[in-house]
């Protein structure tokens, strides 16, 4: 489908191999949304939604509540809760609609989640480190003393107290501590795209500027950002390359990082009413 809309949209003397093969590396180095329609409970929520998150870049998502937002994220990650009825979700050129949620893992994809769950009876570390070991060849073991002083120096960039390995995984944590957990967890497995669904909910500044400095390190050519917030306060931090704003399971407006600005002077209605207008 994306090669047959490169061929009818670029002009005819570049339509060539060249073009193709540049068109191909972007998306095999790529997260693509395709025409991605959703439903839970026969309500559709994700109505033929399309975006493309190349790699190095951070892309930011803002909507009203209700517009698909975290339902998008969920999709990606392959809640089975929600249908996927129509479209795809290309990572790197393979679908990931197919996969199990581990196998959207272990391909690159991480959902740092808006309400992180708890996991009794399960330290950090041992979590950490199983999480670590399922991405490594069959029969290649973890080197231990490696992997506990990459975990350290983690947690002290992040201002987390060592303790945190031996309790269970976000059990008894505040807000601020489960969000600083899940970015946590982004570093140490180094996923290819992480998408971020609304990991400013619930912090105050001080903890907001440290998981955006925990983020922002991890910014790097070879790995997308999707960044799913619904205030602007966040993208003084971590800034976005894009910002896109979807309301009723669509993308009505794309632009640059003075996008959010905007939003945060004008709020949502203006640009859903113009939707409106316009249909």
């Amino acid at each position: 489908m994306l090669f047959e809309e490169f061929a009818q949209n670029v002009p005819a003397e570049k339509n060539n191999i060249t073009h193709l093969q540049l068109l191909l590396k972007k998306i095999m180095s790529s997260l693509e949304i395709i025409n991605l329609s959703a439903s839970i409970n026969d309500t559709e929520i994700l109505k033929g939604l399309t975006l493309s998150v190349p790699e190095g870049e951070v892309h930011a998502i803002m909507g009203p509540n209700g517009s698909g937002k975290s339902t998008l994220a969920k999709v990606m990650a392959g809640h089975e809760d929600y249908e996927v009825t129509s479209g795809d979700v290309l990572l790197n050129g393979t679908s990931l609609l197919d996969m199990e949620v581990d196998e959207r893992s272990r391909e690159g994809l991480f959902l740092a989640f808006q309400y992180p769950a708890e996991i009794p009876g399960v330290s950090n570390a041992n979590f950490l480190r199983a999480a670590r070991q399922a991405r490594l060849p069959e029969g290649e073991e973890i080197d231990a003393v490696a992997f506990y002083k990459e975990l350290y120096s983690k947690m002290d960039q992040l201002g987390m107290d060592r303790k945190f390995t031996g309790r269970s995984v976000n059990e008894g944590f505040s807000g601020g501590e489960k969000k600083r957990n899940e970015v946590l967890q982004m570093m140490i497995l180094e996923p290819s795209y992480a998408v971020l669904d609304e990991t400013d909910s619930g912090l105050d500044i001080d903890a907001l500027k440290i998981v955006a400095e925990g983020v922002n390190a991890m910014r790097s050519p070879d790995r997308g950002f999707l960044v799913i917030t619904h205030y602007q306060r966040l993208l003084d931090y971590i800034v976005p390359d894009y910002v896109h704003v979807l309301s009723d399971g669509q993308i009505i407006r794309s632009g640059s990082k003075e996008l959010a600005l905007e939003l945060e002077e004008k709020g949502y209605d203006w640009l859903t009413e113009k939707q409106l207008n316009k249909n």
